[in-house]
C-alpha cells in the first residue's frame, strides 16, 4: 500500500503580496522537490473544495461563511490581520486545502493508501474556530480530525505538531474535547504566544512541549521521546494527523530553532510507529510552515521519504 500526495494548483493562487513569507513559491518548492522522479510510487490526487459543512465541523458558521463571501478584486489585497493576506484567489485555495485534508483522511480510511501528505497552502493550524490568523484561514488538521469522527466514525483522534510556532488554533478546537489530543513542540517565547507546558485542555488531552531559541535536533528528540511521543501512546489514536511545519529548520527566517532534515526524518519515523501501534498505521500529513525555501524542498522531501519507509 503507497503513499498519497494531495496538492491542487489553486493553492498556488493565494496571492500574500511582495515581500510576505507565505508565498505561492513555498508550495512550488515543495513540489519539486517531491516530484515523479524522486517519488515514483506516489499515489497522486488533486484535492477537492471542502464543503460549508465539513468547515462548520471545526470552525463557528459565522466564521465559514466570513470567509468564504470575501470578494478581493483581482490583482488587490486585503488583510485579515497583519500577518494574514488574502488575495481574489484566496478563498478557493483554502477550501483546497481543506479539501485535500478531508481526501486525505477518507483516502486512509478506505484503504486507498497508508498514509497521506497534504502539500496545501495556506496552512491552517492557527486559525481558531472563529477568527483567522497566521497566515491561516481554516484549521486544516481541526477539519481532517471533525471529517474522520463525523464520516467513520472514530473516537479518538490525535494531532501531532512539529512546526516551530505553537498550533494554538488546533489547540482551541481540541481543548474542550478529551477523545481529541493535541501534542506539540515549538519555539517558546515566539508567535502566537501560546503553547506553555501549563496548557493542558479539558483532560490533559493537550500537551505541549515548548522549546528555548537555539535548542538544537538533541533537545527536540528529547522532548518527543520522553513527552510528547508517550502522551500520543497512552491517547492510542485512531487516526494520527500531522501538523507538519518545517520552520524549525536551522536555515528557516522566522524562528531559531536548530533542527536539519534529518530531525525532521527522525520525527516522522517516530511518528509512524505509534500509527502502527495504535491506528492501523493511518497517518494523514498537513503542510504547515518553512520559510527557506531551500530547506523547506529538503525536509518535505526528508518527510516523505520517511514515510514511505516506514509505512509504504
Amino acid at each position: 500500500m503507497t503513499v498519497a500526495l494531495l496538492t491542487h494548483p489553486a493553492c498556488l493562487d493565494h496571492d500574500t503580496g511582495p515581500g510576505h513569507p507565505e508565498r505561492a513559491e513555498r508550495l512550488r518548492a515543495v513540489l519539486a522537490a517531491t516530484g515523479e522522479d524522486a517519488f515514483p510510487a506516489l499515489l497522486r490526487e488533486a484535492a477537492p473544495r471542502a464543503t460549508a459543512e465539513q468547515l462548520e465541523a471545526a470552525h463557528d458558521p459565522a466564521h465559514v461563511r466570513h470567509i468564504l463571501s470575501l470578494a478581493v478584486p483581482e490583482g488587490e489585497l486585503a488583510a485579515l490581520d497583519a500577518d494574514t493576506i488574502v488575495s481574489a484567489g484566496s478563498v478557493e485555495a483554502a477550501l483546497r486545502a481543506a479539501g485535500a485534508a478531508v481526501r486525505a483522511v477518507d483516502m486512509v480510511m478506505e484503504g486507498a493508501a497508508r498514509a497521506a501528505f497534504a502539500a496545501i497552502r495556506p496552512p491552517g493550524h492557527h486559525a481558531e474556530p472563529a477568527r483567522a490568523m497566521g497566515f491561516c484561514l481554516f484549521d486544516n488538521a481541526a477539519v481532517a480530525a471533525h471529517h474522520a469522527r463525523r464520516r467513520w466514525g472514530l473516537r479518538r483522534i490525535a494531532v501531532a505538531d512539529f512546526d516551530v510556532h505553537h498550533g494554538n488554533g488546533t489547540q482551541d478546537a481540541f481543548w474542550n474535547d478529551p477523545d481529541l489530543l493535541f501534542v506539540s513542540s515549538h519555539q517558546s517565547p515566539c508567535y502566537p504566544g501560546s503553547g506553555a507546558a501549563s496548557e493542558q485542555g479539558i483532560a490533559g488531552n493537550v500537551v505541549n512541549a515548548p522549546l528555548p531559541p537555539g535548542s538544537d535536533g538533541e533537545a527536540f528528540r528529547r522532548a518527543w521521546q520522553r513527552v510528547l511521543l508517550p502522551a500520543l501512546d497512552s491517547f492510542a489514536p485512531e487516526l494520527l494527523i500531522l501538523s507538519a511545519g518545517f520552520d524549525a529548520h536551522r536555515d528557516d527566517p522566522l524562528a531559531q530553532l536548530e533542527l536539519d532534515a534529518g530531525d525532521f526524518a527522525w520525527v516522522t519515523t517516530e511518528l509512524a510507529g505509534v500509527a502502527r501501534r495504535h491506528a492501523k498505521g493511518r497517518i494523514v500529513s498537513l503542510l504547515e510552515g518553512g520559510y527557506d525555501l531551500a530547506a523547506l524542498a529538503e525536509s518535505a522531501a526528508a518527510h516523505l521519504h520517511a514515510l514511505e519507509a516506514a509505512l509504504g
